[in-house]
């Protein structure tokens, strides 16, 4: 009986990604002169993980926090936009990751676990890095709107993250290289 509910995961985990490929290389069809499918694929997934992550945290902040801060012990306070974002980051860290592994990425041969590791290890670096721009941003570039800012950082670091993914997070290695 666990083996047939295992087999019927797998086909509709298997229906998932042919389904969310289908729809995604469908939209891809009228840039496919200007943008590589895998390109496309990881700007389709991870702005829809993107809207995904600002949906929970704004839902989180405005009803689970209902933007007070939280005492968690002592004098230990949680802000509710610290929570939220907690909140938000537990949720769309794994769903951008099995989009990424899965519809990105799936000809990458990492163990699942290294993949995992890399990826939010990578997802930190990137949020340290989205914090810091915003700060020199702010600070040597205050006459520019922050709706610029914050587009201009989100263009830069997606473009890092894009190439981190690709090269390091979800790399293709040889199979002599392989442990067993």
């Amino acid at each position: 009986m666990f083996l047939t509910l295992a087999a019927n995961n797998k086909n509709l985990f298997a229906q998932a990604r042919h389904t969310i490929v289908g729809i995604i290389d469908f939209f891809h069809r009228p840039f496919a002169r200007f943008i590589p499918t895998q390109t496309f694929r990881y700007l389709a997934c991870g702005g829809t993980n993107t809207v995904f992550n600002i949906f929970i945290d704004n839902i989180a902040y405005n009803y689970i926090f209902r933007a007070h801060p939280v005492h968690i012990y002592g004098n230990f306070i949680i802000t509710p936009e610290v929570g939220a974002l907690i909140i938000a980051l537990s949720i769309s860290i794994p769903t951008g990751f099995i989009l990424s592994r899965h519809i990105v990425f799936p000809e990458s041969n990492l163990h699942s676990r290294i993949q995992f590791f890399r990826y939010a290890l990578t997802t930190v670096i990137f949020l340290l890095m989205a914090y810091f721009l915003t700060k020199l941003f702010a600070f040597y570039l205050p006459m520019i709107n922050q709706t610029v800012r914050y587009t201009a950082i989100c263009v830069i670091t997606t473009i890092f993250s894009y190439i981190t993914q690709r090269v390091f997070t979800f790399k293709i290695i040889d199979e002599e290289v392989l442990p067993d």
